[in-house]
């Protein structure tokens, strides 16, 4: 048998008060899809980030490729093959593709580039991989999915042997992860081995080979995938049985807290529905179906052109998002860290910034009320968090997303809506957000739910709008079932 292309042995790093990782392993055979799995803060970005060579580990060992290193650095790293593809890309917008791929290893003649060979050196790369597109792109014009196949492009075209991919399909449609798997499927058959971090368990059983789980800094257990299941492996993960059905209880009454009537904007054309008291109305779609354009014109972050909105069964204005916070609307958006959260700021100021007023008392904030509401949420919302002055961006995924819920409900919002609840949160924090919506429908809040994740869609919605090309195409009743989804999302 030949020896594993990367064997990480007893991997641990600590900072002042806090182990990232106690004595971790990460064994990687060639030409595998190694999955990595772990909650929020297991410390899966801390390993691969030693692997890269972007932090030194206090103890362990790496041997890679048959050579042993107490550590690497990131030029080493690079050096002999080792990529990482990062859920923020590393692409330059204004530049082409080709220009991106070459990027520092540029082939010149005297002080000029040579710019055909190097569009056509990128043009075969891209063909060999089944990616149609032109070298001579700019990136900025690219969907997220093929700046990602260009990220991979540019780490075959550094004789990547291992690639460590985070998160690849969180931003991505169902049609586009198809097209990533495809890809993947000719990396390993190149015999490039894969690390692939997801929290889409269905993900990790179709393409795996192998799993690793780290749970709180430490090894947890490797399996074959063929050898695990879903119960098992968010048993591991967790470190507890989990009961991944969806949260019981419909709270709806037949009181129309919301009604819609022919809106039009730019991007979402005569939408006209009604949203009831309690109830989750789901919006399912494909990738540009004009979902989050729709409910960005509700909340006035859209310029509507036509169309009425009613709330409690009275018109109003929403020119503005405050028109829409004065209504008793919030909107927690898909990308909580760039349009939900200042990131710098702490958790205190987060969950009473759209609320400040509340605790001003002669243009002075009133800190021993605020601090007595920002303590109630994060009891109440289970924010794990060890101070209100923690800045918020060294929070998880799901405390970050409970956050943003405790900003809104401060507000006393009675319609919120939520784009893509749970993008980007770990198994176990996303059922927390689940039990959240339902107790908050049983409270008589109504929710506007937005989501890609199908499983998420069928069973959180009380009734479910399919959106196409900007409309809506078709309303379904719950139970319903995918294929009556995907039918309608793609007339």
């Amino acid at each position: 048998m030949t020896k594993p292309i990367l064997e990480m042995r007893g991997i641990s790093k600590s900072y002042p008060g806090v182990a990232a990782l106690t004595a971790v392993d990460l064994v990687v055979e060639r030409g595998e899809v190694h999955g990595l799995m772990g909650e929020n803060g297991a410390g899966k970005s801390t390993l691969i980030k030693v692997l890269a060579g972007a932090i030194k580990p206090d103890v362990g060992t790496i041997a890679y490729d048959g050579e042993s290193f107490p550590y690497l650095d990131p030029r080493h790293a690079l050096k002999l093959g080792i990529g990482v593809i990062y859920q923020e890309f590393n692409l330059v917008g204004y530049l082409s593709i080709a220009e991106n791929i070459a990027l520092g290893q540029e082939e010149t003649f005297g002080p000029f580039l040579k710019s055909r060979q190097m569009v056509a050196k990128t043009g075969e790369l891209l063909r060999s991989l089944g990616i149609d597109l032109d070298p001579r792109m700019p990136v900025r014009e690219l969907t997220v999915a093929y700046q990602q196949m260009v990220e991979i492009a540019k780490a075959v075209s550094r004789n990547v042997k291992l690639l460590v991919m985070d998160e690849p399909t969180a931003p991505l449609s169902g049609r586009e992860a198809d097209t990533l798997f495809a890809l993947i499927a000719r990396l390993k058959a190149k015999g490039i081995s894969i690390i692939y971090i997801s929290h889409r368990l269905e993900e990790i059983f179709a393409l795996t080979d192998r799993i690793t789980v780290i749970r709180d800094g430490r090894f947890v257990m490797t399996t074959p995938t063929r050898l695990t299941d879903r119960k098992s492996l968010v048993s591991a993960m967790v470190g507890r049985a989990l009961n991944e059905t969806y949260p019981d209880g419909k709270h709806a009454t037949r009181r129309k807290v919301l009604e819609v009537c022919n809106l039009s904007s730019d991007d979402v054309d005569d939408i006209s529905f009604h949203l009831f008291e309690g109830e989750i109305l789901g919006i399912g779609g494909l990738v540009g179906a004009g979902r989050t354009e729709l409910v960005r014109a509700i909340f006035g972050a859209d310029q509507v052109r036509s169309g009425a909105i009613a709330i409690d069964g009275v018109g109003c204005a929403i020119a503005s998002p405050l028109d829409a916070i004065r209504q008793g609307i919030g909107l927690i958006p898909e990308d909580r860290k760039q349009q939900g959260l200042l990131l710098n700021m702490s958790v205190k100021e987060n969950v009473t910034l759209a609320s400040m007023n509340r605790f001003l008392r002669f243009r002075l904030v009133h800190e021993t009320r605020e601090r007595s509401v920002v303590s109630k949420y994060i009891e109440q919302l289970r924010i794990k968090t060890p101070k209100m002055e923690q800045r918020v961006k060294v929070l998880s995924g799901g405390n970050q997303q409970k956050v943003v819920l405790a900003k809104w409900l401060e507000t006393n919002a009675k319609i919120l809506i939520f784009d893509e609840p749970t993008r980007g949160i770990d198994v176990g924090a996303k059922h927390e957000i689940y039990e959240l919506m339902r107790e908050l429908t049983r409270q008589g809040i109504s929710i506007l739910m937005i989501s890609s994740d199908m499983p998420e869609l069928l069973g959180m919605a009380d009734r479910i709008l399919v959106m196409s090309r900007g409309r809506i195409v078709g309303e379904l009743a719950t139970p319903a079932t995918q294929d009556q989804v995907m039918e309608l999302a793609a007339s």
